[in-house]
């Protein structure tokens, strides 16, 4: 195998040590090894980047082992060229697993030139995909607790779910605000209604008639509190994602010209791929990357599996809504497209191919810079 690099590092990295092997080629081939083993405290780590340094490193490479390999990234990335690999990528041989073996081999791979790094975006997207991930797992528990809210009215025989389309809606919130301080009739609660729903009077005085306990009441009342705690902190996530959101504002904006992709969304998408798309030769390799494209596992000339590509869950999950959104786009080819796959595939893979489909828009609009246009209006992308 050809040498790329004579002197590189691989590190195996772990919650309480990182086990670091420098792997130098000397001028007549003769292969030397040093292996050291370090803590992960920030006191060591400097150790082991001064270490690294000593040896004329200028290569390392580890594995993306949960989050334990961050604050090694964050304090190598200034001094050396660090790859992030996937560790499915670098299987070590079977019957020779330790912690120096794994260092070893990292470095050997690295050493040549068969390793490949994973995408990593530069600091100030990975601090907006910190936000955005934050506050996409606060609207997933607020959505939990409401799912709760939903069992304690079940169990007291209170129907507002079916009546109200948001429970947790002005009108939702007043009537269960008024269960809780202890006014359970259905006339009055039903008076609690606004907008629309007051045109539903009579199925409310029907919905809101139970059988609420106090033991009902201390649920809903714990359960409130802890929506509005969740409502709160996503309020202030948002804050935030907007202020670091703003250099990169452009790109953003130009997202949302996409027929149902909303602020948001392409917030987050922005968060997950970022806005430079030289980082991907092709909209073939983001989507995957994304785990949006079809699996290709053949053998003897039989098709055994069309199973999506494992991805970025985050992305993935967020396509899918915009996918559905633009499926209801009228006259738009999107909306066209959903209904012709929908037929051929199911409504499920129908969504998933046209979040393909837009992620690959997404990739033409950031890599040239245009904004979105309908086909057979002016020039634009589809």
């Amino acid at each position: 195998m050809d040498l790329i690099y004579a002197c590189c590092a691989g590190l195996d990295v772990h919650k309480k040590t990182v086990v670091a092997c420098v792997r130098r080629v000397a001028a007549d081939g003769q292969v030397r090894r040093e292996v050291r083993t370090y803590r992960t405290m920030t006191a060591d780590l400097i150790a082991l980047a001064d270490w690294l340094d000593a040896e004329g490193v200028g290569h390392v490479a580890m594995e993306s082992t949960g989050v334990y390999w961050k604050p090694v990234f964050h304090l190598l990335e200034g001094r050396f060229e660090v790859l992030l690999v996937n560790a499915h990528h670098i299987k070590q041989v079977p019957g020779r697993k330790t912690d120096v073996k794994d260092a070893e081999w990292i470095a050997q791979l690295l050493q040549h030139g068969l390793l490949k790094a994973s995408f990593l975006p530069p600091p100030p997207i990975r601090e907006l995909r910190d936000l955005t991930r934050g506050r996409t797992q606060l609207v997933r528990e607020r959505a939990t607790v409401a799912r709760r809210i939903h069992k304690v009215l079940e169990d007291a025989n209170i129907k507002l779910a079916s009546v109200a389309t948001d429970v947790l809606g002005a009108s939702g919130r007043a009537m269960l605000e008024a269960l809780v301080e202890g006014r359970d009739d259905p006339a009055e609660l039903a008076g609690l209604a606004r907008g629309k729903l007051r045109a539903k009077s009579p199925e409310l005085k029907l919905a809101l008639r139970g059988l609420v306990t106090d033991h009902h009441r201390f649920l809903l009342r714990a359960l409130l509190k802890q929506v509005d705690q969740l409502e709160a902190l996503i309020a202030e996530y948002g804050g935030r994602i907007e202020a670091v959101a703003i250099p990169f504002a452009e790109a953003a904006a130009r997202l949302e010209t996409i027929p149902g992709l909303g602020g948001r969304a392409a917030e987050v998408i922005v968060a997950e791929i970022g806005t430079d798309m030289a980082k991907f030769p092709t909209a073939g390799h983001l989507a995957s990357w994304a785990g949006l494209c079809p699996g290709n596992n053949e053998s003897a000339g039989k098709r055994r599996s069309g199973k999506t590509t494992k991805g970025s869950q985050w992305l993935r999950a967020t396509l899918v809504q915009v996918a559905w959104s633009a499926s209801h786009a009228k006259q738009t080819v999107f909306q066209a497209t959903y209904r012709r796959w929908a037929k051929r595939l199911g409504k499920k893979k129908a969504l998933v191919a046209l979040g393909h489909k837009i992620l690959n828009v997404i990739y033409k609009l950031l890599k040239d810079g245009i904004d979105y246009r309908e086909p057979g209006t002016t020039p634009g992308v589809a």
